[in-house]
């Protein structure tokens, strides 16, 4: 249905080698116009002017005009991703920082694929500016995969609490194997996560186990899943036994990934 993103991802390619567009310069990261944002607390869209600055190292963007923005965004966390089908729009942008602790999401869009993917671009750029100026001897091939990166999976399990007793509830979840955080949501646009579990190694005691742990009751026969960590064990059900071994495999990859400091 949302075979858009292929046309984002055409427009992206073009502007990177045909246009030249992605140039790693600090005016390449700077960009000002105007996108149409998800509101926090509603499902509504408003336009909203957007500022990024790579010289200052920050994106803010204002509610109204001649105020104080509404938020400024350290470049240092800035993330982007296309969601065309999650946003269930074609030019859908989403994108995430870090506030207090918690990822903050920002959902986007422009009427003119051309223009979000011109402001993916602009972040990407203001993104290696941060990182080849922040870690200058650090080789460009180790940099450029930390520039934006997509999430390894995302959908929905559900969930139960920390006693297990817990009744399971729905929740929409996101694989973030750089930051090896498995974050989750009540629903897939909401603006703040509900809660996460960071993933480490099996040297560290981190486990990802097929099925419930013993004494678990489970009323739907549904496959689960237990990530165990040093401190607890989370406990997820997945609709079907694909969905399942696909999130096993995607957390057993992070799993498998060196520690890096």
């Amino acid at each position: 249905m949302f075979s858009s993103f292929r046309v984002l991802r055409e427009q992206w390619i073009r502007a990177k080698y045909e246009r030249e567009e992605f140039v790693a310069t600090q005016s390449a990261g700077s960009r000002e116009g105007f996108l149409w944002k998800r509101g926090r607390d509603s499902r509504q869209f408003q336009k909203r002017r957007f500022i990024l600055s790579a010289g200052e190292g920050i994106m803010k963007y204002y509610t109204k005009e001649c105020k104080s923005p509404k938020a400024v965004i350290s470049i240092e966390t800035l993330n982007a991703m296309f969601q065309t089908e999650k946003m269930k729009h074609a030019h859908g942008l989403q994108i995430t920082f870090n506030t207090d602790g918690q990822i903050r999401n920002l959902f986007v869009y422009h009427e003119s694929g051309k223009e979000i993917v011109d402001w993916f671009n602009a972040i990407r750029a203001a993104r290696y500016h941060y990182l080849r100026t922040t870690f200058p001897d650090v080789p460009e091939a180790e940099l450029i995969p930390r520039i934006t990166r997509e999430y390894t999976k995302e959908g929905y399990m559900e969930k139960t609490g920390p006693k297990q007793k817990e009744a399971f509830k729905m929740r929409w979840f996101s694989l973030d194997s750089q930051e090896r955080i498995l974050i989750y949501f009540k629903n897939p646009l909401d603006a703040f996560e509900q809660g996460r579990v960071y993933i480490g190694s099996a040297a560290e005691g981190y486990e990802v186990r097929d099925g419930f742990p013993q004494g678990v009751q489970v009323k739907k026969r549904k496959p689960g899943i237990t990530v165990v960590t040093p401190t607890r064990e989370f406990v997820f059900m997945c609709d079907n036994d694909s969905d399942q071994r696909e999130w096993i495999d995607a957390l057993n990859g992070v799993l498998a990934q060196p520690l890096t400091g």
